[in-house]
């Protein structure tokens, strides 16, 4: 069995980053003793599923029984679905909530990885990065209408990014960048809420309304900033501590990190999310088939556009969606999707070649080179 402890050595810290920011505010640490529960599942479920043989996902019938779950269980939300600060985005279990949004990214990834790896010859038709679109489009519509806005913007990028690797020419990188602004303007009049307007234009200007919509994200640079080089120090983050950071344990969590640990411990949680991707990245490049190699490119844009997202709304340069870090925020359906999506790819990894695609490559242009 091959499993990678380079990326569970960095998955550690990371991990325990998330929960020392957590543990740090209040007495009852409820955040904290639930995430550790949340992240032991995440852990089983991840090597229980580096031991499947994740090649049916190949199949067609296999690609289509995904999109149509996912795309009934996005419409059962506005039937049975609880509405959650403003959006119809999670279902209520009684002993805990499930937002599906977070395991439909891992399903586009898995269709997209399927569509491109069979026209992975192709893709240079404009036709196929339309197709492509359409698929992506369906299920970003149904979350944006409920409205997960920040759920909506991660499928988009992690579409964008995988068509990116695709092999898509410069010419049509320019005409998706003009669809992405055609989009926005159409979901600007006819989709974006009221609160949701009032957060791009915060984006604009933060600080032209800082008791009211830019409240979170004024708050959110004066904790960054005033962790400084070497941060206040574990537990001492008084933005956080003293409520003045809505959401530590979520949406804010890069903040309240960054407030504690300073400008030193965010370049280390960075670099330890950069092994995380080096790894993911490698592990793609061992893929059997183009399937394999997508799909890991697409977890990798997964965790990507997360990063992007969540700590560009936290320092301002970003509208603030809402949107998890992987592996610190608070949040059980987000873990579980991305230590599965780890687990795949490990599990991918057991019958992949020992050597890179690019090596094998390599090896027989040589030898035909030499032979002629």
């Amino acid at each position: 069995m091959h499993f990678d402890w380079i990326l569970v050595g960095a998955l550690v810290p990371l991990l325990a980053a998330g929960l020392a920011t957590m543990y740090s505010f209040g007495d009852a640490n409820i955040f904290f003793e639930r995430q550790l529960i949340w992240i032991a599942i995440g852990v089983a479920v991840m090597g229980v599923a580096s031991q499947i043989d994740w090649r049916f996902l190949r199949n067609s019938r296999v690609i289509v029984i995904l999109f149509g779950v996912s795309v009934a269980t996005l419409l059962a939300l506005f039937v049975f679905g609880t509405v959650t600060q403003g959006a119809l985005s999670r279902f209520d279990l009684g002993v805990l909530f499930v937002q599906p949004s977070d395991p439909i990214k891992l399903v586009l990834v898995i269709i997209l990885a399927k569509y491109f790896s069979r026209r992975h010859v192709e893709i240079a038709q404009l036709k196929h990065i339309f197709i492509s679109g359409v698929y992506a489009f369906v299920l970003f519509a149904l979350v944006a209408i409920q409205p997960d806005f920040g759920s909506a913007i991660i499928l988009f990028l992690v579409w964008f990014g995988m068509v990116l690797v695709s092999g898509i020419s410069k010419k049509h990188v320019a005409f998706v960048a003009g669809v992405g602004i055609a989009a926005f303007a159409f979901m600007w009049m006819f989709v974006f809420a009221d609160y949701q307007k009032a957060r791009i234009m915060t984006f604009i200007d933060p600080m032209a309304d800082i008791q009211g919509t830019g409240y979170s994200v004024y708050q959110s640079t004066i904790a960054i900033g005033s962790g400084q080089v070497t941060g206040k120090g574990f537990g001492y983050g008084t933005q956080s501590r003293l409520d003045f950071l809505p959401e530590y344990e979520t949406d804010f969590i890069f903040a309240a990190f960054a407030e504690e640990w300073g400008f030193i411990g965010v370049m280390v949680l960075l670099g330890l999310f950069g092994v995380v991707l080096w790894r993911l990245i490698t592990s793609a490049r061992h893929g059997q088939t183009n399937f394999e190699v997508f799909f890991g490119l697409g977890v990798v844009m997964i965790f990507l556009a997360h990063l992007i997202v969540h700590i560009g709304g936290n320092v301002g340069l970003l509208p603030v969606t809402g949107t998890t870090m992987p592996f610190l925020s608070y949040g059980g359906s987000h873990l579980m999707m991305e230590f599965l999506a780890l687990g795949i790819v490990l599990g991918m990894r057991r019958y992949a070649p020992h050597v890179s695609r690019d090596t094998i490559y390599e090896h027989k242009t040589s030898t035909i080179l030499s032979s002629s």
